[in-house]
């Protein structure tokens, strides 16, 4: 056991230093929550269509890589350094909420879990039953952590927090934004086919106005119910122009001349 914890708190700062953060409290939650145990049994497979760990030694999966959920491969555990740059910008303190869209077997939901503690909380959405019954079993630690087996594209919960989003998204569910509270952060991954960028949305006093900030590129499985042919037809034509990074804010009002791509019931504005 304490083999295995030294190898979490190497991994911790390998994950953080590879986010290019300096957070103490991250680098505390990515050695504490133990990866393995939201993995299922090893051997393991690296992801997307990598090579199975050549044994079931937890030690091997404490890496900046990522690590499937199923045999197929299919449904990624997601990069680390990552998530732990995205958790980073979100900026969270204790007693915060926490809706995570696209929770998978909830490894994520409990390092959030960690970050808000006890008197806060935070609730995994996974549309995946099997997953969704994993993670259940998980997050048993943290009291204040739970999965859901269904979708959180819309959310149950009047406000929350953070929404932190971990699924490829198309169409923005306006509902994301407005359920957030004030000065409330959304994580969204926007995505289409192999481009992708990462997004940190801020509510701010203005109703129609919200922040926005480019984190980085981002590639995720879909996200369930986001999906829409139109959106992402305009959405991949802004990607071929680029931009992405001039990305001040998120607009429900009429769209401007500014307009880097416009979604149904929101657009993103380009400060260029």
């Amino acid at each position: 056991m304490e083999r295995l914890t030294d190898f979490r708190t190497v991994y911790a700062q390998v994950v953080t230093t590879a986010a290019g953060i300096n957070d103490t409290a991250i680098q505390r939650a990515f050695s504490t929550v133990p990866r393995h145990d939201f993995l299922g049994p090893g051997p393991w497979r690296f992801a997307p269509d990598g090579p199975r760990t050549p044994s079931d030694d937890p030690a091997l999966v404490y890496q900046d890589i990522v690590v499937a959920l199923d045999d197929h491969a299919s449904t990624p555990n997601g990069l680390p350094s990552l998530h732990a740059r995205c958790i980073s910008a979100c900026r969270l303190a204790p007693s915060e909420s926490v809706a995570h869209v696209g929770a998978g077997t909830g490894y994520y939901s409990a390092i959030l879990g960690v970050l808000v503690g006890a008197s806060g909380r935070v609730v995994g959405y996974e549309i995946d039953e099997d997953l969704a019954a994993r993670g259940r079993a998980a997050v048993t630690h943290w009291p204040w952590v739970s999965i859901e087996a269904r979708t959180g594209v819309s959310l149950p919960q009047h406000s929350a927090d953070v929404v932190y989003v971990s699924a490829g998204v198309q169409q923005i569910p306006v509902n994301w934004f407005l359920a957030l509270k004030a000065e409330g952060r959304l994580l969204i991954p926007l995505t289409c086919g192999h481009q992708g960028a990462m997004l940190l949305v801020k509510r701010t006093d203005n109703e129609h106005v919200f922040d926005a900030a480019y984190l980085g590129p981002a590639r995720f499985v879909p996200c369930i119910g986001t999906e829409d042919d139109g959106v992402s037809r305009t959405l991949s034509a802004a990607f071929e122009r680029g931009g992405v990074e001039r990305v001040v804010a998120l607009r429900t009002d009429s769209p401007g001349h500014k307009a880097w791509c416009i979604g149904d019931g929101w657009w993103l504005a380009s400060g260029a």
